[in-house]
């Protein structure tokens, strides 16, 4: 029996590591491409190992390119879409699950059915707002949208919410604390789990986010890392893939270190999100 036990959990760690093997491949490729040269992406079959490695790559991409530039942009489109998106989906969630009023179950049902629709649907009427409001080509298509409450974000606000005991509330309504008061003593001080979940999340989002930028941002001096690395390394007639690999590298580093540093967060964040 001991002997089947072993054999049992030995056969769960090979699959977990083959599994996870496989999810980090990609991130693998790109990190030991990042050494190559160009030549060596149009070889046949592709190899996974540079045959010289060299940081070449790394060098040209921190002198030629405006990366200090991007980093500025990419940095200001997080903290203004976090902030917004934190405060705003705070806010809504917390009448969804805390107070009582005709019509909440109506309301929270079109927000979780807005989750279904997909973002690509809603580009063509943003732009056409936009460039109404003359906001093409700069930060605010981007960042103000983030402070109307992303649907997704005030779910679980709205989940964590729920496993805080009503208990709290009804002796602070007693005491004749206001909603407001409630809100910001209470909920927020013990929702701090959700808050940097979301946080976090939010901001590795807007860190990587491609599409969204490269529509609405055209210039060089306003354009984000994900869409500054694409431009960069583009030339006319070919994609210096050398180059991208080296910049995507970059790009994979703060993400890993914002989630390394709030992993233990994200999970007290989601684990609870359904209890309710």
């Amino acid at each position: 029996m001991k002997y089947r036990n072993t054999r049992s959990k030995l056969t769960l760690y090979l699959v977990w590591i083959a599994v996870t093997l496989i999810l980090w491949f990609p991130i693998i490729w790109i990190v030991l491409a990042s050494f190559k040269s160009l030549v060596e992406f149009s070889t046949y079959p592709p190899r996974l190992l540079p045959s010289m490695p060299s940081f070449v790559n790394y060098t040209t991409v921190l002198k030629q390119s405006n990366l200090l530039v991007y980093l500025r942009n990419t940095l200001i489109l997080m903290l203004g879409t976090t902030l917004g998106t934190l405060l705003s989906s705070s806010i809504v969630a917390y009448p969804l699950a805390r107070m009582s009023f005709r019509g909440r179950s109506v309301a929270f049902s079109i927000i979780v059915a807005t989750m279904m629709m997909p973002t690509i649907v809603t580009v063509i009427p943003q732009y056409i707002l936009f460039m109404k409001l003359g906001w093409l080509d700069s930060f605010w298509p981007i960042i103000v949208p983030a402070w109307f409450a992303y649907p997704y974000n005030v779910f679980l606000f709205r989940q964590f919410y729920r496993t805080i005991p009503r208990e709290l509330d009804e002796a602070a309504r007693i005491d004749g604390a206001s909603e407001w008061q409630i809100f910001t003593k209470i909920i927020v001080p013990l929702s701090r789990p959700i808050f940097i979940t979301i946080g976090i999340l939010s901001g590795i989002f807007w860190w990587n986010e491609f599409f969204i930028p490269l529509v609405f941002i055209k210039s060089e001096k306003l354009k984000p890392l994900s869409v500054g690395v694409y431009s960069f390394a583009r030339t006319v007639f070919t994609i210096r893939w050398d180059l991208v690999m080296a910049m995507a590298t970059l790009m994979l580093l703060p993400p890993l270190i914002l989630y390394v540093l709030g992993r233990r967060y994200i999970t007290e964040g989601i684990k609870t999100t359904g209890f309710r």
